[in-house]
């Protein structure tokens, strides 16, 4: 029987090195690999290239190891939320490579499937557009995107079963699945860990074949971004 179970998210990210090439899934502080993130606070691994939608707060998620500086380069698509990322981006300290979100995605996706590039009209006639091969189709220009892979995706599930099949839920699954096929490792991080045969198969999003490793974590916070009331 498959296991690919390792005993917690220290075990899980043990070896990743400086300079490695990270994916993170979530989107704002929503599907994070939170326990993840917390481990390699205390490794201390440094010259991050961090893959994400965005790099989350400024006391949490990615916006952490920003604190750390354990973060060289980030690929995202968003940076308002946090403070530091801003700061840090505005003096030089930070590489930054901001896509479009969709492109990110399809980057992302195309990681995955083994496509290395493809062509897309987001960006044409601005700054992203810079060095990248233009073609027209149809009477209309597109540029040439790259696929984006990493040496390890981190992503986090709902539930996951001891082969590494995962599913995920609602919002939560974001960029979760298309990062787990981009890794070379995907370690996985879930709400719930159960045995093989527990999941339906009709619901599983990512098949255990793209995960190498899976942890059930603890203390998740599931925080808010901007939480917005209605007066009484």
């Amino acid at each position: 029987m498959i296991n690919k179970v390792v005993s917690n998210a220290e075990e899980a990210v043990k070896d990743i090195k400086d300079n490695a090439v990270l994916m993170l899934g979530g989107f704002g502080l929503c599907g994070i690999p939170e326990n993840c993130i917390s481990a390699l606070l205390k490794t201390g691994v440094k010259g991050l290239t961090c893959i994400s939608n965005n790099a989350g707060v400024d006391d949490f998620g990615i916006g952490l190891m920003l604190k750390t500086r354990q973060v060289k380069k980030m690929i995202s698509s968003y940076v308002g939320e946090n403070a530091e990322f801003e700061r840090q981006l505005l003096a030089g300290e930070l590489e930054v490579d901001l896509i479009p979100q969709g492109t990110l995605a399809e980057r992302i996706r195309a990681g995955g499937a083994g496509i290395p590039a493809f062509f897309t009209p987001a960006g044409y006639g601005t700054e992203v557009a810079e060095g990248k091969e233009i073609r027209e189709f149809h009477g209309k220009k597109y540029l040439m995107e790259a696929w984006l892979q990493a040496d390890f995706a981190l992503v986090k599930a709902w539930k996951g079963d001891t082969a590494g099949n995962l599913i995920y839920k609602g919002t939560a699954r974001n960029f979760n699945p298309m990062m787990a096929a981009a890794g070379k490792i995907t370690i996985a991080e879930v709400e719930e860990l159960v045995p093989v045969g527990e999941l339906d198969p009709n619901y599983i999003h990512t098949p255990g074949i793209y995960v190498q490793r899976i942890f059930e974590g603890k203390n998740y916070e599931k925080r808010i971004e901007q939480r917005t009331v209605t007066p009484r």
